[in-house]
């Protein structure tokens, strides 16, 4: 059973690399999926302790960019006895800007936000209590190269 942290900005590629790799495997906790909801930390920490709790893995999608947001998230997985993995999606912010406006509806996120969350990123560290990390990057061919993290 693992607990998967995906970790990067809007339009880095994460939800496509979930719907790609993890799919059938994994329970999908999104804050994207109650976008209107009260106390949605509160609530995707439920989930992702509810989903553990069951033998279920997890995938978090959402951005998570500074240790803070993640240590709960990570303490929920030790308590759980997960394996915890972040993985870091390179995240140009033209890039990411150019698959945002590529969006439709509710999916295109406004610039704003990936502005916001640029500028409080911070890549992930063993240190946090990851078992293992990985770097995501998503390739000219439309697929994704997976490589282990090397800490800066």
């Amino acid at each position: 059973m693992e607990l998967l942290l995906f970790i990067g900005l809007q339009g880095s590629g994460k939800s496509s690399f979930y719907r790609e790799r993890f799919a059938d495997s994994h329970v999908l906790v999104s804050k994207d999926l109650w976008p209107n909801a009260r106390r949605r930390d509160a609530r995707q920490q439920r989930l992702i302790a509810d989903a553990l709790a069951a033998g279920r893995s997890v995938v978090v999608d959402n951005t998570n960019p500074t240790p803070e947001l993640r240590a709960p998230l990570i303490a929920i997985g030790k308590a759980h006895g997960a394996r915890v993995v972040g993985y870091a999606f390179e995240s140009r912010l033209e890039d990411c800007l150019a698959r945002n406006a590529q969006r439709e509806g509710r999916a295109r996120v406004p610039e704003v936000a990936l502005y916001a969350t640029r500028k409080v990123l911070q890549w992930p560290s063993r240190a946090e209590g990851f078992d293992a990390i990985h770097f995501v990057r998503f390739t000219l061919e439309g697929t994704f190269d997976v490589t282990d993290w090397r800490e800066p």
